[in-house]
């Protein structure tokens, strides 16, 4: 409990194809110098699920007490993606989720998860709204959207927001949507 949660274990992904594997359909481009979002998610959401995630756990002395998910902008909006279409993760963290992405809100708002998650944590930065790009500039809007949707489902929730920018305390604010999901 030196961190002020209980003991957990934690597996860390990484070498996405950021933009193809976190993302559930395609999505043009988003500025001129973008590259489009591929939708690669429901195939990377099968790896973690067949792959990752029994290498990893074959690891631990005994079976989860429960699994959750957590990630940072698209990361974030797989974490909630990812509850839409498999019943195995209890929790999740989206911090400075994409929640932006084409489409997302007519998703959430037109399907049910797989399960009742046990708490759903939301984190946003003040300023990440602040763009005029009109495709960004919902993302304050739509989470707080999702948040209130899935705590009027008697999910317990809540939504955080930081000082700063989408590029500012990345870690932190990750820590801090992955300790608040511990804790519940």
């Amino acid at each position: 409990m030196a961190l002020g949660c209980p003991d957990f274990s934690l597996v860390a992904v990484s070498k996405l194809k950021w933009d193809h594997d976190m993302t559930p359909w395609y999505m043009g481009p988003i500025s001129k110098h973008d590259t489009p979002c591929t939708g690669g998610a429901d195939d990377y959401l099968k790896l973690l699920l067949d792959e990752i995630m029994p290498e990893a756990e074959a690891l631990l002395p005994g079976a989860p007490a429960w699994r959750g998910l957590a990630g940072y902008s698209l990361a974030g909006l797989f974490a909630l993606y990812a509850l839409y279409q498999t019943d195995v993760f209890a929790r999740a963290a989206s911090m400075s989720g994409s929640f932006w992405f084409e489409g997302i809100m007519e998703y959430v708002c037109s399907h049910e998860m797989k399960r009742k998650p046990d708490c759903l944590y939301f984190s946003l930065g003040d300023k990440e709204s602040s763009t005029d790009n009109p495709i960004l500039n919902v993302v304050q809007q739509n989470t707080q959207k999702i948040e209130t949707l899935c705590h009027g489902k008697g999910i317990e929730t809540t939504f955080v927001l930081n000082s700063g920018s989408h590029y500012q305390a990345c870690n932190k604010r990750t820590a801090a949507g992955i300790h608040w999901i511990l804790n519940r």
